[in-house]
């Protein structure tokens, strides 16, 4: 597994009350969501990169005001004229 190093100052964990571990956690869930948010990647995939399952990253996407569904309007409208 590749890792990634980030600094943050003792500071930065007590502003969301976490220890370490915990903002670690934290900052890798909220990047995942965040890139979900975009189109980036997939419901199955941020949830494999997370190690949860599809049902516990609806919960992540309910509990951060996250939309579950990524379709706009049109393409909404592409899908129905195509049945």
């Amino acid at each position: 597994m590749t890792q990634v190093i980030l600094d943050f100052g003792p500071a930065d964990f007590s502003a969301l009350r976490l220890g370490p571990d915990e903002f670690s956690q934290e900052v890798k869930t909220a990047a995942i969501v965040q890139w979900y948010a975009e189109g980036r990647i997939s419901q199955s995939k941020a949830s494999e990169m997370l190690g949860i399952s599809r049902a516990k990253f609806l919960d992540e996407l309910y509990r951060r005001k996250v939309p579950a569904c990524q379709v706009d309007i049109e393409e909404l409208r592409e899908e129905v004229r195509d049945m």
